[in-house]
C-alpha cells in the first residue's frame, strides 16, 4: 500500500487552524518526525531540481552577495545556494527543524535561525542579493498569505533577485491542503514594492511555478 506523505502535515496543520494557530503545526510536524512518529513530506536529499536548473542557467554566482532562503527545512537548498557562493541565512519557525538541519550540516557555513516569516528580524529587510523562496508559503493557509509575501518580497536588496517555486492552483481552485499552492494571481503579487517580475514559468509536467523577480527600486 502507498504511504500518503502528506498524512501527517494535512492532520497537524488541520488541528493547528482549527485553534486560530496558522503556523503553529510546523513545530509539531518535525518534533514528531524526531521521535519517529510523523513523516515531513518535503523531507529529500537533494536540492528542488527547479532551483539548480535556475542557477545553472542564470550561471548565478554568490562570491560577495547575501542569500536569505526562507522555510529552510533540513536544509538542502540551503546548502546549495551556499556552495554557489552566496554567504548565506537560512531560517524556519520551527526549532526542531533548525536543530536537526545544524546536526546533519555540522561543518556548514549557513547561518542558520529559528523565525518566523509572519513576523521576521527588522534585520532583514532589504538586505539580501538573492531569496530563495521554494514551497513555504503554499504550505500556510490563504489568511496569512498576503503579509508572508509582502514579508519575503521586503528582504529583497535593491538590484537583489527573488526566486519563487511553488505549485500551481488554478484561479478560484478550491483546495483542502495543506499544502495550498499559488494561483497567478498570488505568484504575480510578489511583483509590488519595487520588484518587477523577470519571468514567470509554469511547468504543467511538474504542476510548478517557478518565476523570478528583481528590486529595480529602492523601497
Amino acid at each position: 500500500m502507498a504511504v500518503n506523505r502528506d498524512a501527517d502535515a494535512s492532520r497537524l496543520a488541520a488541528e493547528s487552524i482549527a485553534k486560530d494557530d496558522p503556523t503553529g503545526w510546523f513545530e509539531r510536524l518535525y518534533a514528531e518526525a524526531a521521535a519517529g512518529d510523523a513523516v515531513v513530506p518535503w523531507d529529500r536529499d537533494q536540492p528542488n531540481p527547479m532551483l539548480v536548473e535556475w542557477a545553472e542557467r542564470r550561471a548565478a554566482d554568490g562570491v560577495g552577495r547575501r542569500a536569505l532562503v526562507i522555510g529552510c527545512g533540513y536544509g538542502q537548498d540551503a546548502e546549495y545556494i551556499a556552495r554557489l557562493g552566496f554567504v548565506s541565512t537560512a531560517f524556519d519557525i520551527s526549532p526542531t527543524a533548525i536543530a536537526e538541519v545544524r546536526q546533519r550540516f555540522p561543518e556548514s557555513s549557513v547561518e542558520y535561525v529559528a523565525a518566523d516569516l509572519l513576523d521576521p528580524p527588522a534585520a532583514w529587510r532589504n538586505a539580501f542579493d538573492l531569496v530563495v523562496e521554494s514551497i513555504t508559503v503554499q504550505s500556510m493557509p490563504v489568511s496569512v498569505r498576503d503579509t508572508a509575501i509582502a514579508n519575503i518580497r521586503r528582504s529583497v536588496a535593491l538590484g537583489g533577485q527573488l526566486i519563487v517555486i511553488a505549485g500551481i492552483r488554478a484561479e478560484g481552485e478550491q483546495v483542502s491542503g495543506p499544502p495550498w499552492p499559488l494561483t497567478w494571481s498570488e505568484v504575480n503579487s510578489f511583483a509590488a514594492e519595487g520588484l518587477r517580475a523577470v519571468e514567470i514559468e509554469a511547468n504543467h509536467e511538474t504542476q510548478r511555478w517557478r518565476a523570478e523577480f528583481i528590486r529595480s527600486t529602492a523601497r
